[in-house]
């Protein structure tokens, strides 16, 4: 066989199941060996950016990396957002890009770049495929490091010449390893800081979606009742109804959840990752004792310092831990300030629940609305914009990875190829994607791919004529902003264009009802609604202004 076929036979041998990209010249052999494969399934997208945002959220719901490929030069640096997105929001990927002949590569010539180094600092791994024989060690090492915790993207270059060179090799076998576990002694040690609060409360960070992870969290907190806040990556990891849930935090303002911090003697860090919330917004100067619990030691900064870190399998650790709560029985903990943060939080959430009349909707009422038509396994993905922070404040999640928010490098874009992907992992559930109308536009061309793949999703686009999460920022820092508006497509016509359903709503009361029409429609569906941003300046103003309920 040739080296693209041995490529591909270690790809299937390793359980991938998609690839999702736009092929060029220089992996064309690659493209012909990949048609005959029965297991994995090419998806050509409009935009390579489009691919790599798909196997990112098919890497966030299934734990296992889908491809996304590129040709050299423009395809490759097409992918690079995409990629750079799934790593620091720990999804695994597999980044697969052709390369001129390696007989050029030394010199200047036609598009070629050093795209090995382009994408080093925005994976976890990057090489070069230079002789044939190493692609069973190559592919196997790949997604073994995609893998691996904490999760991410991993490159592998293919130039054109390596491609049709003859092989004999096969593919290596898929060996999987247990993560090591954290000694009986520092799980000791965190159990007794446990043991010696009276306020704790766990920050539950991205980590902790892991299904796993998930239900020894949901135990450890019935069988202890400390409250766990999220971060805007976790949610989900409890269910957000259960009494012990404080909700969300991660606003750069601080909000109602972040009392519990305040009255916290010791803050527990579940899967913590600062690339989503730094903890000088939370614990300037170390002033709080803090038990690191995560697959990895603790990142350095100064102030984040724990007093005690426990490493290893986060849902083994937690399992540990609940294993020495049910030798001890219940913890004597004072927990005032959890109630009162979350009956403050949960009247937030509700308040503009029956808003009616027309003109533009609230942020609340929109998201309120768009709760009661998905069920709790439905999914829900956010882009970047300001619609991101309501999501994250207001959003009510109930199961792991059922809100899907890109937050450790926030990519504009995100959501309508995402929504694509997990319509493919799930099509049995509904998909709602939210979008700015700047956010929805930077990978509208994704429509037709959604539309020839049959995918049955709802994309809401929230619309207010300008880069609102921009100017939300600028009105905070200088009390005004700078030009940020722009003109839109008119939406029906757009939709229609593309061959989806599309829908206006300009009235409050009758959102709920175009929403689960559109949910409820085969095939692509396209929802816009004026939004009401000036609850930006309303929210800035509450907070600052914010007194913690005791």
């Amino acid at each position: 066989m040739k080296a693209s076929d041995l490529m591909v036979q270690c790809l299937e041998e390793e359980g991938i199941e998609y690839i999702f990209g736009v092929p060029g010249e220089e992996n064309a052999d690659f493209m012909m060996s990949l048609e005959s494969s029965e297991q994995i399934r090419f998806i050509l997208t409009r935009h390579e950016q489009g691919a790599a945002f798909m196997a990112e959220i098919y890497g966030r719901l299934t734990g296992n990396p889908a491809g996304c490929l590129g040709t050299l030069g423009p395809g490759a640096t097409n992918l690079i957002t995409g990629v750079a997105d799934s790593n620091m929001d720990r999804a695994p990927m597999l980044v697969l890009t052709g390369q001129g002949a390696s007989t050029r590569l030394h010199k200047e010539s036609h598009q070629v770049m050093n795209v090995v180094d382009m994408f080093d600092p925005v994976t976890k791994w990057a090489t070069t495929v230079w002789h044939p024989e190493n692609i069973p060690e190559i592919i196997r090492k790949a997604v073994r490091v995609a893998r691996t915790e904490k999760p991410g993207a991993v490159h592998i270059e293919l130039p054109e010449d390596i491609a049709k060179l003859p092989v004999a090799k096969k593919p290596l076998k898929v060996k999987k390893f247990r993560r090591p576990v954290p000694d009986d002694k520092i799980v000791n040690l965190a159990f007794e800081r446990i043991k010696a609060a009276k306020n704790p409360v766990i920050i539950a960070g991205n980590g902790c979606i892991r299904r796993r992870a998930s239900k020894q969290l949901r135990q450890l907190c019935e069988k202890s009742g400390i409250g766990v806040i999220s971060t805007f990556m976790a949610k989900g990891c409890v269910d957000m109804n259960a009494d012990y849930s404080l909700y969300t935090i991660g606003l750069g303002a601080k909000d109602i959840p972040a009392c519990a911090i305040d009255a916290a003697d010791l803050v527990i860090t579940i899967g913590y990752d600062m690339v989503e919330y730094h903890p000088k917004l939370w614990n300037p100067g170390r002033q709080k004792e803090v038990l690191h619990i995560d697959f990895l030691p603790a990142e350095i900064d100064e102030d984040y310092d724990p007093a005690v870190e426990v490493v290893g399998d986060l849902a083994h650790a937690l399992w540990m831990l609940n294993e020495r709560l049910d030798a001890h029985g219940p913890l004597g903990l004072d927990l005032r300030q959890q109630r009162a943060v979350r009956r403050d939080m949960t009247a937030e959430l509700e308040a503009h629940k029956d808003d009616r009349g027309e003109g533009p909707i609230r942020p609340q009422k929109a998201l309120w609305d768009a709760r009661q038509v998905l069920a709790a396994e439905d999914i829900l993905l956010s882009d970047v914009g300001a619609h991101k922070m309501w999501i994250a404040r207001h959003w009510i999640a109930y199961e792991p990875n059922t809100c899907l928010i890109p937050n450790g490098f926030c990519s504009m874009g995100f959501a309508l190829p995402g929504a694509i992907a997990a319509s493919l992992v799930h099509p049995e559930r509904r998909i709602l994607a939210i979008c700015g109308d700047g956010g929805f536009m930077m990978n509208m061309q994704e429509m037709e791919t959604a539309k020839r793949l049959g995918c049955s999703l709802t994309v809401m686009v929230w619309e207010d004529g300008g880069y609102g999460l921009i100017g939300w920022k600028q009105q905070n820092e200088f009390g005004r902003h700078t030009d940020l508006a722009f003109t839109n497509p008119d939406w029906l016509q757009l939709a229609a264009a593309f061959g989806w359903h599309g829908h206006l709503c300009t009235r409050a009361e009758e959102l709920q009802n175009t929403l689960e029409q559109a949910c409820a429609e085969p095939g692509p569906s396209l929802v816009v609604i004026p939004i009401d941003y000036r609850e930006n300046v309303k929210l800035t103003k509450k907070l600052g202004e914010m007194t913690c309920p005791i």
